[in-house]
């Protein structure tokens, strides 16, 4: 199992940042908008984890966020909307060094969102009759083929947040919000890296996107 030690300023509950990571990780964002940069640089510099499953809509850029991981050859296999905005993915992919699994960023969105609210899978139209529903369970719905996918949960998910207060609720900026506020709710432990730690009660309660009961740490990044 890897351990994760950012080193810097942080608020745990029920452990430290140095608690066991799982193997199946979300990473969010769009692009780098949104990635928890002073996370994936602790995996890369203070953690023995390889092996890793990734969930993320993409697998970032050469050399940065988790492209960094890929060059160390710490990914196993990606599961991902898309590889090609990292070109070293794509040769990775090629060349057999990771697996990668491609969902419609639609559905992935939606199987994520169904992994934290305990669905235990839903049926779409996206995909069916391609090569994308190969093995997956097909129905007609009102006479459109269906296909049956999965949620997907991990066992550590890692977001980033614009701010956070002390107790863990979380707001994020403009596109940030796309998968992370999804991705918290979707892992048995999930550690939120915030720009800024606020007082308890100085975020509006209308404004946070992630109530703290779904932040196990929160670690400031740096």
């Amino acid at each position: 199992m890897a351990n994760v030690d950012c080193g810097g300023p942080h608020r745990a509950r029920g452990g430290g940042v140095g608690d066991p990571l799982g193997r199946h990780d979300h990473g969010r964002g769009f692009g780098l908008v949104g990635a928890p940069l002073t996370l994936i640089d602790a995996l890369v510099e203070s953690s023995d984890a390889d092996e890793l499953t990734i969930v993320s809509n993409n697998m970032g850029e050469p050399g940065r966020g988790l492209g960094r991981l890929l060059r160390q050859g710490q990914i196993k296999r990606g599961i991902s909307s898309y590889f090609t905005s990292n070109p070293e993915a794509v040769v990775a992919v090629n060349s057999g060094a990771i697996e990668a699994t491609l969902v419609p960023q639609g559905t992935f969105a939606e199987a994520i969102r169904a992994g934290g609210a305990g669905i235990p899978g839903f049926f779409t139209p996206v995909g069916a009759g391609t090569l994308l529903a190969e093995g997956k369970e097909e129905r007609v719905i009102d006479g459109v083929p269906h296909v049956l996918e999965q949620p997907i949960r991990a066992d550590v998910s890692l977001v980033y947040a614009a701010r956070g207060d002390e107790l863990g609720n979380l707001w994020y900026r403009r596109t940030a919000r796309n998968f992370n506020p999804l991705m918290a709710t979707a892992a048995r432990v999930t550690i939120a890296e915030v720009g800024e730690i606020v007082r308890t009660g100085e975020l509006d309660p209308e404004s946070i996107h992630t109530p703290h009961l779904y932040v196990d740490e929160l670690v400031l990044s740096q």
